[in-house]
């Protein structure tokens, strides 16, 4: 299985009045983001299924990633992507898509970045995930417990 990690673009700021569930993507970060989608859509990244965030700035992401990489499936929200969940609920989620070819998880730091490490089973690794980061990390079997491989890692600054 290819599993694909998508941090959210940038977004507006929290504050008062303003909930962080309720923010949304920026001008600038779905600029930012629909170019790091598009190297992905040339390399021929399509995800067999889309799941997100519940929260908005993560399911904008999801439905760029999906127009942008060609997905025609619904988009799974998911709460084990909030940005406070656990790697292995995530883990656990993954485990019921087991039998799809590739998974893209639209998502938040520091989830995204605890995430990558679980993934390669070095949970002390640490992974810079910037806004509108994408992870590409292959899994040979979804078992107990994780044993991935990273592939490569696409962002605003770092495109081919």
């Amino acid at each position: 299985m290819e599993l694909y990690i998508l941090r959210h673009g940038i977004a507006e700021d929290g504050g008062p009045g303003r909930p962080d569930e309720k923010r949304e993507l920026t001008q600038e970060g779905r600029q930012k983001l629909t170019g790091t989608l598009r190297t992905a859509a040339r390399a021929g990244i399509k995800p067999a299924m889309i799941l997100t965030s519940p929260l908005v700035r993560a399911v904008e992401t999801a439905e760029l990633a999906a127009t942008e990489l060609g997905y025609s499936g619904d988009l799974i929200r998911s709460n084990a992507l909030i940005p406070e969940a656990e790697p292995q609920a995530v883990w656990d989620e993954i485990r019921t898509h087991q039998n799809e070819s590739s998974l893209m998880l639209s998502s938040h730091n520091p989830l995204c970045s605890r995430l990558a490490g679980y993934l390669l089973a070095a949970p002390e690794l640490s992974v810079e995930f910037k806004k509108g980061s994408m992870l590409c990390v292959h899994l040979d079997r979804v078992g107990s417990q994780p044993r991935g491989v990273l592939l490569w890692m696409l962002g605003s600054k770092f495109r081919v």
